[in-house]
């Protein structure tokens, strides 16, 4: 299936239906990475007395890949945990600009989170810091994490504009 395709499956563009199969990619990719690594330092540890070195370092990198590639892909489905008890009593029409609205403000929310670890990622950056163990640099991971939550922002943003998403 093309990307082409699948946007249109989805009513999305073809180029945000392309960043959801990469950022979905990614995070499949992480994960399974996770797996891998937790089963094989498990293996390792428990028949040949020997564990992976970093193995909890490597966990939490991926980890980080996978969950900051995952919000965006959350926002464009409207599947975050919402407050949906009254929803059943309002009209179509009251319900259309509330999530418009909700997806204004999570943009502007996001983008301010955004802002904040992107700092985080120049500090981290301009003292070097490492992780402990296998000394890789922090701060690619900041960035990484700001950037996606700038596309986190834009998700938000195109389902505020458009008025698409969860209703």
């Amino acid at each position: 299936m093309t990307t082409e395709a699948a946007g249109s499956e989805a009513g999305l563009p073809g180029w945000l239906a392309g960043i959801r199969a990469v950022l979905g990619t990614v995070a499949a990719v992480a994960l399974f990475a996770m797996m891998t690594l937790t089963f094989v330092d498990v293996v390792g540890r428990k028949f040949l007395a020997h564990s992976i070195v970093g193995s909890v370092e490597l966990t939490e990198m991926t980890m980080l890949a996978m969950i900051f590639a995952a919000i965006p892909l959350a926002s464009l489905a409207g599947e975050h945990v919402v407050f949906d008890m009254l929803d059943a009593f309002l009209p179509d029409r009251v319900r259309y600009w509330q999530a418009r609205l909700a997806n204004a403000v999570c943009t502007v929310l996001v983008g301010v989170a955004a802002w904040f670890v992107f700092n985080r990622a120049m500090r981290t950056a301009s003292m070097g810091d490492t992780t402990a163990q296998l000394l890789v640099p922090v701060a690619p991971f900041h960035y990484a994490a700001a950037i996606l939550l700038v596309v986190c922002a834009f998700m938000h943003l195109y389902l505020a504009v458009t008025g698409k998403g969860r209703r």
